[in-house]
């Protein structure tokens, strides 16, 4: 099976950084913050699990090789 890290190390790395940005973005304009404040637990729980499985992966990857 071909494994993607640089798909998923990007895909962990938007969800950490693009959807504070766009969640943030979207409680200014409404000026409701509660969108920025509960997404905030599931950003982090989603980014944050793929980014150590992606990283784990990743220097597993480089000590076969």
């Amino acid at each position: 099976m071909k494994e993607n890290l640089k798909g998923g190390l990007f895909a962990s790395l938007f969800v950490l950084i693009g959807f504070p940005i766009i969640f943030t973005v979207s409680s200014i304009v409404t000026g409701d913050w509660r969108y920025l404040i509960y997404s905030i637990g599931p950003i982090l729980t989603a980014g944050l699990t793929s980014l150590i499985f992606t990283l784990h992966h990743m220097k597993k990857k480089s000590e076969i090789r």
